[in-house]
């Protein structure tokens, strides 16, 4: 009985070998997932997923890409690497409702195989002026010839449509998924990846002559981790400039109350956050300039007698230095006007009100030592001493009545020696009618 076991056991093991064996070989295609726009750290993201299947030795690398755009800067970054990539790339538009607009693409024009998956589209590569603002004829004549001949050589290089492309470009053309590959815009559409890899096996890229042996490969699928989300989370301007404003307000209720410790925390926490959004993103010195000038502005108020005045200019020059501050990084990454407004206006608000504060002090009468209790009401515990502010002080009335345990006095005087000279008992019920 024990051998027939031991016989079963090695017949089925030799059986499943070769399924074990067949696995193993199958080839492995990193599939990595990007929906979002195109930014500095979504540029690091992919570009290290690509030196991942490199140094993995990965049959392939797919592009899962939903993207409505980006800088032109982190699009040229990609590009550039998937040209240099030595595993092929392919870049697939998926899932169905997804588009790869603008930078999205051209970075699809780099690829060495284009897909897209039904119900999806791929174009509207204009350049948008990089201040938001018209721009000459001239100036905008040259920006969308750069980027036509860009996008155009990248599809000839790849056999693709070349006119279609560069209308991407110059008329901002549009193209449907069925359309972009009747037109040879892109080789392949497939609903999945799973078909999409079976699809293109044994396809030959071009320029770079790589076989493509994808069928039936393991998908080992990737997503951007948390602190990349994180990252990239800091980089919009609307968060930018509100944890600006927050390190300034920040930093002057310190400067106000030295040794509060948590406003200066908080603040300097908000500026290194502002701060790391100002290196990522390309920025404009002059914006940049109008808001240290706007923070000066705020600080000087609490020092010097603007009655104000600093504080409202502060406030107009911190919504255009915000308006301008992002102008390189194009359209896209703008903080909005009420963005600008709303947080310009809390800062004026609360400025405006710690001032008048402080005004408001500033007229009272100064109350220094014994003398600030002058006024204050005490409650006779035993003759001769009167609990006033939770101290027990030794006191006497001005016409020599005694005092009543439980009686309400008011301090009249300090004498020498610590003496309060207090007025008639006030009874809390006389106190009340009054």
């Amino acid at each position: 009985m024990r051998g027939f076991c031991a016989l079963a056991l090695t017949l089925g093991a030799l059986a499943a070998a070769p399924g074990v064996l067949a696995q193993n070989d199958a080839p492995r295609v990193l599939a990595v997932h990007l929906d979002n726009d195109i930014n500095p750290v979504t540029q690091e993201y992919v570009e290290n997923e690509v030196d991942r299947a490199e140094e993995g030795d990965y049959a392939a690398m797919v592009l899962v890409l939903d993207t409505p755009g980006g800088l032109g800067s982190s699009m040229r970054g990609i590009v550039k690497r998937f040209l240099a990539s030595t595993v092929p790339v392919v870049v697939y538009v998926a899932p169905s409702g997804s588009s790869a607009d603008s930078a999205g693409a051209v970075i699809t024009m780099a690829s060495d195989l284009a897909a897209m998956a039904p119900q999806t589209n791929i174009g509207s590569s204009t350049p948008i002026s990089l201040n938001g603002q018209d721009i000459s004829k001239d100036l905008r004549r040259k920006i969308v010839n750069d980027a036509a001949a860009y996008v155009g050589e990248l599809a000839r290089e790849h056999d693709r449509n070349v006119e279609a492309a560069r209308q991407m470009v110059t008329v901002a053309s549009n193209y449907g998924a069925r359309q972009a590959k009747r037109i040879g815009l892109v080789e392949v559409i497939a609903p999945t990846i799973p078909a999409l890899l079976n699809e293109i096996d044994g396809t030959k890229t071009v320029p770079k002559g790589l076989v493509l042996h994808t069928a039936g490969a393991q998908v080992e699928n990737v997503e951007m981790s948390f602190w990349q989300r994180a990252r990239d989370f800091l980089v919009d301007p609307n968060l930018i400039a509100l944890m600006l404003s927050i390190g300034l307000i920040g930093i002057v209720v310190e400067l106000w109350n030295p040794g509060l410790i948590f406003p200066g925390t908080v603040g300097a926490i908000s500026l290194i956050l502002g701060l790391y959004g100002l290196q990522v993103l390309p920025v404009s010195l002059a914006g940049l300039l109008l808001m240290l000038l706007a923070a000066g502005f705020f600080v000087a108020d609490a020092f010097l007698p603007t009655h104000g005045a600093a504080t409202a200019a502060g406030a107009i020059l911190f919504v255009l230095g915000a308006l301008m501050l992002f102008d390189p990084a194009g359209d896209a990454y703008q903080v909005s006007l009420p963005v600008a407004v709303a947080i310009a206006g809390t800062l004026a608000l609360l400025l405006g009100v710690a001032l008048t504060r402080v005004l408001r002090a500033a007229r009272n009468p100064v109350a220094v030592g014994t003398q600030g209790l002058v006024g204050d009401e005490g409650v006779v515990r035993r003759e001769g001493l009167v609990q006033l502010n939770g101290e027990l002080w030794q006191a006497h009335t001005e016409d020599g009545s005694p005092l009543v345990p439980g009686d309400h006095v008011r301090v009249e005087r300090v004498e020498e020696g610590l003496q309060l000279v207090v007025g008639s008992p006030v009874h809390p019920n006389e106190e009340e009618a009054r």
